[in-house]
């Protein structure tokens, strides 16, 4: 593994509770990690400790099978081989873009690091503003600026946290499908930090989870959206809710059966007594969800998000339970009006129910 990071735990003076706790997770060489999470779960700290910035109670890091982090040893930051990319880009005002880029390289000689800028310059697609200031650039410039200057020393690892925070969303998801493009052609093995699940989607090759300071998952972005781990995850990834079901026996395998009918033979599906009497709740996402004007199956829309393409209907069932579902746009039905619904799942995700 390229990054293991081995049960590590961080308390803070005063906290209730821990920052961390016994996190794991690794990468590949040239892989892209990406910690998501709401404010406080602890994904900043664990990229801090990663970097040497903070202190890991317990536990232990490796890079690229050196160990950098554990019980007695603590490598300075100086000497990790780390790069970091922060929020405000920490451009340096008074130096041009090619000095930005060239200021981590100073100990190669003169036209060894004007080559390596040159290249940098080239693979952000900025060689044309290589002597302007940075105030002269766009924030997005800015932030493929920040990004040449962390990648110029080679850096064995690449951390980043939250790099797109303080740009306008439209900006922020053209400049993640372009940064992963840069750090693919670059080999660059890398980590981020984010709280925008479009973002981490488009970055990540892998994606982790993090909650009260806990990994609840971390996994491929395919697997996080279709086989949560938790009721966290599930909760936190995507649009969806929990139904109450009831898991049975039929003449070819399990069936569920929910509020909004029944799931026939369905991917994955646990036997009913994974729950006591079968009874569960079952996770439905809105993709799950088809609007079928011939359904018997009806939902009164509650709220309506317009989505460009789509809306993002929010649907209450005859039976009380609140359902979502995605609606190409030209289907522009007013709050109140009843709609025809039907299920349509390939994957079957199911809890204990909650009382």
């Amino acid at each position: 593994m390229f990054l293991q990071v081995d049960h590590v735990t961080m308390h803070y003076p005063g906290a209730s509770r821990a920052a961390a706790h016994s996190v794991c997770l690794s990468l590949t060489a040239g892989q892209l990690g990406v910690l998501i999470g709401p404010s406080g779960c602890g994904k900043t700290s664990l990229l801090r400790a990663i970097a040497g910035l903070e202190h890991p109670s317990q536990g232990r890091i490796w890079v690229q099978g050196r160990p950098i982090s554990g019980p007695g040893l603590h490598l300075p930051p100086e000497d990790r081989h780390i790069g970091m990319v922060f929020q405000d880009y920490a451009l340096f005002p008074h130096l041009s873009v090619a000095d930005n880029i060239g200021f981590g390289v100073k100990h190669l000689a003169a036209a060894e690091r004007r080559q390596r800028v040159a290249e940098l310059l080239d693979v952000v697609g900025l060689a044309h503003a290589a002597q302007r200031a940075p105030h002269q650039l766009s924030g997005g410039q800015q932030q493929r600026i920040a990004l040449a200057r962390a990648l110029a020393p080679r850096p064995q690892l690449l951390l980043l946290d939250e790099p797109f925070s303080s740009l306008d969303v439209d900006l922020r998801e053209r400049l993640a499908h372009d940064l992963r493009s840069i750090l693919k052609q670059t080999g660059t093995t890398a980590l981020f930090v984010t709280h925008d699940q479009q973002e981490a989607f488009a970055l990540g090759d892998v994606i982790g989870v993090m909650h009260q300071g806990r990994l609840e998952q971390w996994d491929s972005p395919y697997e996080l959206y279709h086989r949560p781990a938790t009721r966290f995850v599930a909760e936190f990834i995507g649009h969806a809710v929990f139904t109450q079901a009831q898991i049975i026996m039929c003449a070819h395998g399990p069936c569920v059966h929910t509020p909004l009918g029944e799931i026939d033979n369905p991917n994955e599906c646990p036997l009913p007594s994974a729950y006591p009497d079968g009874q569960c709740d079952v996770l439905l996402r809105a993709d799950d969800i088809l609007h079928d004007d011939d359904s018997p199956v009806k939902g009164r829309i509650e709220r309506k998000a317009f989505r460009g393409s789509e809306f993002l209907y929010t649907l209450r069932l005859a039976t009380g339970e609140q359902v979502l579902t995605h609606v190409p746009s030209h289907h522009d039905h007013q709050l109140g009006e009843w709609i025809g619904i039907r299920l349509e799942m390939d994957h079957v995700v199911t809890f204990p129910r909650m009382s």
